[in-house]
């Protein structure tokens, strides 16, 4: 059912079909509580908590994945080349932690602090927090990491945490789909809310005023033994089951497609819990997936089953614009 009604959204979202239009006044109603949201935070009837460090905020204004998650680890590793002691909160989405925040470690349970938690502390290099309450998982990292500076995994919307430094990606190949809020589109703000931000990165081919991020993703590595690696050029020919959970599973496939890798795909909701029978299948034909279903299935993953973590690429001059807006907002 899940499946079935991410489809259809995908479907009028971006193929631009007129039952969309059919929605439009429950857009209306979701735009007016963005706004009285905002005006709540804006007069001090709810509150924001400024905690004693720099935020950085890494989101997007549209539903589905736009390439967060490497963005946020690239730059807990240009932050820790500056000098800095950076930490990463996210909200653990799909986690069934008890209690909250939760420190995500590399051996953590990906039910309990969630995919992309497990996935930022694998690769980041730095303490990661997971938890709904934002400013509590920062406080957490201050307090026990003495982290100097916060990257929050998404949050563009969290306005119960005050932010230094907002950066927003945008999905360079599907855009705004057809420019409309939820849940007639894909926006979870107006296109005018980038206006807002100090900087955008496109995931794609850049507009004037964006930064690029490019993805490398050059190497396939087994689920179970992953001493076990293989250039993905080696699986050119060959036909493979591609799985992938995932807000945008059309960027994973295309990405097999540069390498010429045939494959049948196969789509699941975005951080969808698998089971053994999702994953298996009646041939000895190899299961290609994201590192985000990987961290999920290792638990019931076969030899057959590989993934392929993705690295972001960013500028220099992205870099240096990220570090003096921190260097000004931290002196400002």
């Amino acid at each position: 059912m899940k499946q079935r009604l991410s489809r259809f959204f995908d479907s009028m979202w971006y193929g631009r079909r007129p039952i969309a239009l059919a929605f439009i006044p429950l857009s209306w109603l979701f735009a007016l509580i963005i706004k009285v949201r905002k005006l709540m935070y804006t007069h001090g009837w709810k509150t924001s908590t400024r905690v004693s460090v720099p935020v950085i905020i890494v989101g997007n204004i549209t539903v589905g994945g736009t390439g967060k998650t490497p963005l946020v680890i690239w730059l807990a590793q240009l932050l820790e080349k500056a000098g800095y002691k950076p930490g990463i909160i996210s909200r653990g989405y799909g986690g069934i932690a008890s209690s909250w925040p939760q420190q995500a470690r590399e051996d953590s349970d990906s039910r309990v602090v969630g995919d992309e938690a497990k996935i930022l502390a694998r690769r980041a290099g730095c303490a990661v927090a997971v938890g709904p309450d934002r400013a509590k998982s920062a406080q957490a990292l201050i307090d026990h990491h003495g982290c100097n500076v916060i990257v929050s995994d998404d949050g563009l919307q969290h306005y119960a945490i005050e932010r230094d430094v907002e950066i927003a990606i945008v999905d360079g190949e599907r855009r705004y789909g057809n420019n409309y809020l939820l849940p007639a589109g894909p926006l979870r703000e107006s296109v005018e809310r980038l206006k807002d931000v100090d900087l955008v990165v496109c995931n794609g081919l850049a507009s004037s005023g964006e930064y690029p991020l490019k993805v490398e993703g050059k190497v396939a590595v087994n689920v179970l033994n992953e001493t076990k690696t293989k250039p993905l050029d080696e699986f050119k020919g060959q036909t493979v089951h591609a799985v992938a959970g995932l807000g945008n599973p059309s960027r994973f496939f295309s990405h097999l497609k540069k390498f010429a890798v045939s494959f049948e795909p196969h789509v699941f909701p975005d951080h969808y819990q698998y089971t053994q029978s999702d994953i298996t299948f009646d041939d000895d034909k190899l299961v290609m997936m994201t590192e985000k279903d990987a961290v999920k299935c290792t638990q019931i993953a076969t030899e057959n089953c590989w993934y392929v973590p993705i690295r972001a690429q960013m500028t220099e001059k992205f870099g240096l614009a990220v570090l003096s807006l921190i260097h000004e907002r931290k002196n400002g």
